[in-house]
């Protein structure tokens, strides 16, 4: 069903300012959704009677919270890296491991070999886990393929994902992920292939391009050269920046309007405010802080800059394989100083502002008719009991789907 009436909840977040305070809490609440849309958000004890004979879902008071908007994921690979993730812990760093032909190098070999059925199914999986948790809107990027088909074929899957499941997905091309060993000595040559060749035949599959401009990966005037490429040929943009090192890529994105700066790790306030006048969100990746055992970025600073503070797995097989949102929330509460509302808020609206959904992350007439039911009586109940295990049922446009 599309249509449906959720009755009985004890707390519900919206996200609508209309409802007071960031989150919007209403407590003693019902939302009414017809053809797969919110219609009606409001206290159980004034549902309008046009809503009444709808199907009803029983919250039993539990808390209801728009769905989990994942705007930074690198889903659809294939191999793991087990290996280097000991490695990290007796010491290696990420460049030595990158160089060493390790690190995404290793999963490019992996996914250039896997046939297209293969890598759907591994994919298909993580999606699933990551409906289960209660993410209803999904990032995905390519960028282990560093070659035309294996790109387009990534990208493929990606689609193929949103397509078999009842979960959206949004697809970035990330063809400027690192520059390949084929070409270290002809890097050039790779930026324009990226940027002309490469972009041409993966665009009707993407809906952004993304590039990682760090010291380890592109330069800032090569990440120019591919951004604006991929502007001209309609593609929004996304940048991982200032994760490794300083190098100034969040004042390019700045520049350049970009939906989104990802990581930000080492980012100044400047480029935070840059980011905040641009209307950049700033994509925050907790799990890569832990899985890497490296220092969290200070959100605080971040979100007291102005700028949109979003959320994400950044799901990947080498230096983030994790798969829920709501340990992202915990991490981010406990590690990095937003409080549970503001990690809420930036794991569902600020996570689809970031990939300009409007329509996603609010609980709001006219809204997508995506809600997370928990088996709890609040949304703090997310950063307090981080094993998680909380998400009770899954509504994507109006179906209960998990």
């Amino acid at each position: 069903m599309s249509d449906l009436l959720i009755g009985d909840i004890g707390q519900l977040v919206t996200n609508d300012p209309e409802h007071g305070g960031l989150l919007g809490v209403v407590e003693s609440a019902a939302v009414a959704i017809t053809s797969g849309s919110v219609s009606w958000v409001g206290e159980a004890a004034d549902i309008p009677d046009d809503y009444r004979g709808l199907p009803v879902l029983d919250a039993s008071q539990r808390a209801v919270l728009p769905g989990f908007v994942d705007p930074h994921t690198h889903l659809v690979f294939a191999g793991e890296r087990a290996n280097e993730f000991a490695m990290r812990l007796r010491g290696a760093s990420y460049e030595e491991i990158l160089e060493s032909g390790g690190g995404i190098h290793s999963t490019v070999v992996a996914t250039r070999a896997t046939d297209e059925d293969t890598l759907f199914e591994m994919s298909r999986a993580r999606a699933e886990r990551m409906l289960r948790a209660g993410t209803t809107t999904v990032e995905i990027k390519s960028g282990y393929g560093l070659e035309t088909e294996t790109e387009v074929k990534m990208l493929r899957v990606a689609r193929r994902i949103g397509d078999a499941l009842p979960i959206d997905v949004v697809t970035t091309f990330l063809g400027a992920h690192v520059v390949p060993m084929s070409h270290r000595e002809r890097r050039g040559e790779y930026v324009a292939d990226v940027a002309g060749a490469m972009l041409d035949e993966v665009a009707p599959y993407a809906d952004f391009c993304d590039v990682f401009c760090d010291d380890a990966a592109f330069t800032v005037d090569e990440a120019r050269t591919v951004v604006t490429s991929a502007q001209a040929a309609g593609l929004g943009i996304r940048m991982h920046t200032e994760q490794l090192s300083r190098n100034g890529g969040a004042q390019l994105a700045a520049e350049v309007g970009a939906a989104s700066a990802d990581h930000l790790d080492h980012a100044t306030d400047g480029d935070f405010r840059a980011l905040a006048a641009a209307g950049t969100a700033a994509v925050l990746l907790p799990s890569v802080s832990f899985s890497m055992r490296l220092p969290y970025p200070d959100a605080r600073r971040v979100w007291d800059s102005g700028a949109t503070v979003a959320l994400a797995t950044d799901c990947n097989p080498g230096t983030s394989y994790v798969e829920t949102m709501p340990l992202v929330i915990a991490l981010a509460s406990l590690e990095m100083g937003l409080t549970p509302e503001e990690a809420v808020w930036a794991a569902t609206r600020g996570a689809a502002l970031s990939l300009r959904l409007e329509d996603r992350g609010v609980i709001a007439p006219g809204a997508v008719a995506d809600l997370v039911v928990l088996d709890a009586p609040s949304y703090t109940h997310l950063p307090y009991r981080p094993d998680g295990g909380l998400v009770s049922q899954v509504v994507k446009r109006g179906r209960v789907v998990m």
